[in-house]
């Protein structure tokens, strides 16, 4: 790239048509440094990888990702630099009015026509471009997540920093914590923010009753959060992380009246300060843990098949030379237990007669087994405290 395309503002330009790409090169080359991209899935690599990109227009129907699901993507994604990108969707006749909304409604910045003028397509990137610089100039001013009020990714690697200078200086320990809400970015996608957000404000609640005023809690993602403990014992920071995610599990937020069930994974993670590791290397390493602990989560849901050992059949005793002795028949085996059928029992719970389903209780549990076992640790533990309120 060269020195003059660096200082021009990036543009990514989306559609699977030729002649748009080239009127669009035409158009905007002059003044910005334009990224094609020709489907939805190369413009997510694309942005993914170059933080630059400033503004994108989208074409709505395209092969593989159309400008719908790039749009999703965009705004579910963790990096707010990137779910805040200014996305303006090119329209042609093809596009009716429900065509527009549904693009609205899925995080469109703003709409442009085709046919078009070089005027209006300049217009449109300017302003947007503008808007965008303005708008990352304000938030490196600021260090608060505006929806949960803990600090910002950028105002916690500031705040941990520096701990890690205070506690190498101090040869202390420093504890750092990393939380995910697990599938929050499908529950963001499927269900939209107004059930997603109050998630992460649960949670954010949640760290922030449990922290010492010396601590810091950040919002570092989507559903991500992260902890920075001075002169935390990260034994005792194992055990207080747990009870959060266990009490998380138990009681699940509501959200217009709905309860919403909700689990987090957690990694805990103390780094060597005296090898001098910057903020984002040690959040790094956090959240590497946290993610080697998700995939083994997942792993664990899947219960494996048991293996059948083969017997080797018991040699034939040699003949001895006596008497014969007749021996009695085997016994037949019982025949095998029917599986019980739960739907029966629990209409005749139901109807009041609990009988039936006391004396088959075994059974029952045996059937219900294979499901206990794709119980998660919250899962478990949201199970059993359940069971402890029935009890009591």
């Amino acid at each position: 790239m060269s020195d003059e395309a660096s200082t021009k503002t990036r543009v990514l330009v989306v559609d699977d048509s030729k002649l748009m790409q080239k009127a669009a090169m035409k158009m905007l080359g002059g003044e910005f440094d334009i990224v094609i991209a020709n489907d939805g899935l190369e413009a997510w690599a694309q942005l993914e990888a170059d933080d630059s990109i400033q503004v994108v227009f989208t074409d709505l129907t395209m092969p593989r990702c159309d400008g719908y699901e790039l749009l999703r993507m965009i705004r579910a994604a963790g990096d707010t630099g990137l779910s805040h990108l200014p996305v303006i969707v090119v329209t042609g006749a093809e596009n009716d009015e429900s065509a527009r909304l549904q693009a609205l409604n899925g995080g469109a910045t703003d709409f442009i026509t085709k046919p078009f003028t070089s005027v209006d397509l300049l217009a449109r990137a300017r302003a947007h471009a503008n808007y965008q610089r303005i708008t990352k100039q304000l938030q490196a001013q600021t260090t608060l997540d505006a929806l949960t009020g803990l600090a910002n990714k950028s105002g916690f690697l500031e705040r941990l920093q520096q701990d890690i200078a205070y506690a190498r200086r101090h040869d202390h320990l420093l504890t750092l914590v990393c939380l995910e809400i697990d599938g929050f970015r499908d529950i963001f996608l499927k269900r939209g923010k107004t059930v997603a957000e109050p998630l992460a404000v649960h949670v954010a609640r949640l760290l922030r009753e449990r922290i010492r005023k010396e601590d810091t809690a950040g919002r570092i993602g989507l559903g991500g959060f992260a902890l920075s403990l001075p002169a935390g014992k990260p034994d005792g920071i194992e055990g207080m992380v747990e009870r959060l995610c266990a009490e998380i599990a138990a009681h699940p937020p509501e959200v217009d009246g709905e309860i919403v069930p909700i689990t987090v994974s957690a990694a805990v993670y103390s780094p060597e300060v005296h090898l001098g590791p910057t903020a984002p290397e040690a959040l790094e390493r956090c959240q590497t843990q946290l993610e080697a602990r998700r995939a083994g989560k997942v792993a664990q849901t899947t219960e494996k098949a048991p293996v059948k050992v083969p017997v080797k059949a018991p040699e034939p005793a040699a003949p001895v030379a006596a008497k014969a002795v007749e021996t009695p028949a085997a016994a037949p085996a019982p025949p095998a237990a029917e599986p019980v059928a739960l739907d029966p029992l629990l209409e005749q719970v139901r109807l009041g007669n609990k009988q039936p389903a006391l004396e088959k209780m075994p059974q029952i549990l045996n059937r219900l087994l294979p499901i206990f076992r794709l119980l998660s640790a919250n899962q478990r533990a949201q199970l059993i405290q359940f069971l402890q309120q029935l009890s009591g």
